[in-house]
């Protein structure tokens, strides 16, 4: 638990994360791939600047204004490097033969560059085209690479190392330290990496301000997105927090009219959302985009706690007018504590379900929740009744009772129409039924934000104009006989004692096993195959390279003779952007860098990668064992794919565990398969019409049907707890259920409605996810409502009168 430190809780150490990790799937294997992909070919840790100027690109006064903005940028301590139109080497302007290229090649910033023909050149490259410019010459970008943080990846390899060992074998005491010890460090510095990771962001816009008189200017990227992430939790937070803050003392005057209850139901939020916030911080537990709205369902659900106990308060004074203020307050916790303690418990194990998920900020949201819930049962359970001690018995008085008008409505449709309610709960359910199987989880990125974002704007720009955002790799290896035949070949030259560097004296087209004539048909087959495929942008490989090379040679096919001589004569500067992203350095593996379209053709990920997979043993003669998909489009995609499992497992496990407390709280096997019925029909409710609505499931929405049987299961467990006690009375159902309606259903209607209005304003958010899970979660909750007001009590009462008759004996 969080402790005073210095007087103050632990609220400054309180963190937010939007980095590109937490959107990905926990151990996820492509993920380990993908990082030793990035550590070899360069990380794909930059930002992109699109810049169209109201003046022509290809004149010196643009040019000038670009070079100056590039220089501004290089300012930036933490920046490597700045790619743009003027740094790129330029073969036809004028052309020159492979003989110069040792000596240099020329870019537009030579002064004896000719920028017509520059313009021709960068215009018809196959490189340059839609990566550093627009087709029509209008646009150009500037990718801004950060400097490789090696501190971050060693405690990141580190920590995961020991954890890997950690499930194969029992770690030593030193080893246990060190995880604890790595771990903490790790949070730690990549929590600071992110701050100054957006202070960098911000730097940069600020730089693009001075410079936005001279034309359009958008910025993108991954670094880009997590910064601009941040703010939209930053904004979720305080305006949630106090939108539905607000909401609470609203909704509190408008129930109960007397200023105590809003003070103290109130109080119970306010302390209940600040120790939350305390114990994060001292724990160094980040929020996410996902949890970003944990604050307003805190609120919510403490709210609802308290709301039950100010409504048992007043039936208690109702019923017992000179009754002590100690009386009243000791017995309304000693009737709700039982139920509130299961109702808290069956919240707990909804979010607790959420771990099943494998992804990790849907699994600390679940942590996050479980947490908070079991902090507002005890502060509600402590503050409220301590806090009513200090006052006077005071009744409320309702002047237009609202609420008792709906409820003896929802009483007179169960008494009349119990069948039509049964034959209408059964239709919705099919219907639902018909909805989630149609569910998907492929969706575009971009759709996550509003259009008005830069994020949106800038992603819709690259997208649109050069060769597209979503950045997937196919990762060539060489062939398993000719490795082999190479570590034979090092193994001998061991034994012989050779001082011979590999491939000095037979050449690097020998060593290198796709730098060689013979392989250049297969990597421009493959290169062909994939720039072809009409959701792929750009695409960058070796054979790109080798096509600019062919030009130097007149034209000319490339052998190993030429392309030995290219490579040693090529300059540093040169190999680096052109062959150093595309191949390893002993030539035994490639990587074809591409973009996909997010918005331009509909793109189902996982269906394109399987066609990949295919097509490429099918069509080039290459093994499955023989190449790999990598990159942020392959883990968004797995983090998709593993969705249907997600929901079918934590939906699983959340019955499974609310079935138990069911049986073990009603001892009846016939409740409790009666008690979930309601909250089944609600939760299919709002996954059936996103099928139907082809609203796909996402690392927000996946959570809403856990959620929704969590909170709904609250009200049905007070419902047939009060139902349980009132029909001892006289053993009328009818009656009991009337008198339930106008008691525990007043209580049941002011808490949904709190949880349907809070949830409604998630719709604040600028993350469309975010709106979604608000307004699907306050339907669900609304379906829970009626079906808790209406098919719960007909099921009791066709159950109930067997119950009756043991009660009688």
């Amino acid at each position: 638990m969080p402790r005073l430190v210095g007087g103050e809780l632990h609220l400054p150490d309180f963190k937010l994360d939007a980095s590109a990790d937490s959107l990905v799937l926990e151990n996820d294997e492509d993920l380990r791939y993908y990082r030793a992909i990035q550590a070899r070919y360069g990380s794909d840790d930059f930002i992109v600047i699109t810049y169209t100027p109201k003046i022509d690109l290809f004149t010196r006064e643009s040019l000038s204004d670009l070079r100056r903005l590039r220089d501004r940028l290089y300012r930036i301590d933490s920046i490597e490097s700045v790619v743009s139109i003027l740094d790129v080497p330029l073969i036809s302007s004028p052309p020159i033969s492979l003989s110069e290229i040792s000596s240099g090649v020329r870019t537009l910033e030579d002064p004896d560059t000719d920028i017509s023909l520059a313009r021709k050149e960068i215009l018809n490259s196959l490189l340059y085209k839609n990566l550093i410019v627009s087709h029509d010459g209008k646009t150009t970008t500037l990718q801004v690479f950060f400097k490789r943080d090696e501190t971050y990846f060693s405690l990141l390899d580190r920590r995961n190392e020991l954890r890997e060992k950690e499930l194969t074998t029992e770690l030593t005491q030193d080893e246990s330290d060190e995880l604890v010890n790595v771990s903490n460090e790790f949070t730690r510095y990549s929590s600071d990496l992110l701050d100054r990771k957006s202070s960098d962001i911000a730097e940069v816009r600020t730089i693009l301000d001075r410079f936005r008189n001279k034309g359009e200017l958008f910025l993108g990227g991954l670094p880009m997105i997590a910064s601009d992430m941040i703010g939209f939790i930053k904004h979720d937070l305080r305006v949630f927090g106090v939108a539905i803050l607000g909401f609470i003392v609203v909704m509190l005057a408008i129930f109960f009219h007397r200023p105590r209850w809003v003070i103290l139901a109130t109080l119970c939020c306010i302390v209940t959302v600040l120790f939350m916030f305390g114990y994060l911080g001292f724990v160094q537990w980040r929020v996410t985009v996902v949890s970003s709205n944990f604050t307003s369902l805190l609120l919510i659900m403490t709210l609802s706690l308290t709301i039950h106990l100010i409504e048992r308060y007043h039936e208690l004074h109702a019923e017992n007018t000179d009754a002590s203020q100690h009386f009243l307050v000791s017995e309304t916790v000693k009737s709700k504590i039982i139920p509130s303690l299961y109702t808290t418990l069956t919240t707990i194990v909804a979010f607790g379900a959420l771990v099943f998920s494998g992804i990790r900020p849907v699994i600390d949201f679940g942590w996050m929740m479980a947490t908070g819930l079991c902090i507002a049962f005890l502060m509600s359970i402590a503050i409220f009744p301590s806090s009513l001690m200090l006052l006077k018995p005071k009744q409320t008085f309702r002047r237009h009772d609202f609420t008792g008008v709906l409820t003896r409505m929802f009483s007179h449709l169960v008494e009349n129409h119990g069948k039509l309610i049964l034959v209408l709960s059964l239709g919705i359910a099919l219907l639902s039924a018909a909805g989630i199987s149609m569910l998907t989880v492929e969706n575009r990125f971009i759709d996550h934000f509003k259009e008005t974002t830069e994020i949106y704007r800038g992603m819709e720009m690259i997208d649109r104009e050069l060769g597209g955002t979503m950045l997937l790799d196919v990762i060539l290896d060489a062939d398993k006989d000719f490795l082999a035949s190479q570590e034979d070949e090092k193994e001998s030259a061991i034994d012989e004692e050779t001082d011979d560097e590999p491939g000095e004296s037979a050449g690097f087209t020998e060593t290198g096993y796709w730098y060689d004539e013979y392989e250049l048909d297969t990597l421009q087959s493959v290169h062909n195959y994939l720039d072809a495929l009409p959701e792929t942008g750009k695409v960058l490989s070796l054979a790109t390279t080798m096509n600019m090379m062919r030009q130097l040679n007149n034209n000319k096919p490339l052998d190993n003779i030429t392309l030995s001589v290219i490579y040693k004569k090529l300059p540093p500067d040169i190999k680096k952007k052109l062959f150093d992203p595309y191949m390893s350095e002993d030539g035994n593996q490639l990587r074809f860098a591409m973009r996909l379209y997010e918005s331009k053709v509909p793109l189902r990920r996982d269906e394109l990668m399987k066609k990949i997979r295919l097509d490429l043993v099918k069509n080039t003669g290459l093994s499955e064992d023989q190449f790999h998909l990598t990159g942020m489009a392959v883990l968004f995609n797995n983090m998709l794919q593993s969705l249907y499992r997600s929901q079918i497992l934590t939906i699983g496990v959340v019955f499974l565990a609310i079935m138990l407390m069911f049986l073990i709280l009603f001892r009846s096997i016939t409740l409790a398969l009666l008690a979930i019925i309601p909250n089944m029909i609600s939760a299919g409710i709002v996954l059936g019409l996103m099928g139907w609505l082809d609203i796909p499931l996402d690392i927000m929405t996946i959570t809403i049907a856990a959620i929704t049987i969590g909170i709904a299961v609250d009200n049905t467990i007070h419902y047939i707890h009060r139902f349980l006690i009132e029909v001892h009375k006289n053993n009328d159902c009818i009656m009991t259920m009337k008198r339930c309606h106008a008691s525990i259903g007043r209580a049941m209607y002011y808490t949904s409605t709190t949880v349907i209005i809070g949830f409604s304003i998630l719709s604040l958010s600028s993350f469309i996810p975010t709106i979604y899970f608000g307004l699907l979660t306050g339907l669900a909750m609304t379906a829970a409502l009626i079906a808790n007001l209406t098919l719960l009590p007909v099921l009791l009462i066709k159950y109930i009168p067997g119950y009756c008759e043991k009660v009688r004996k």
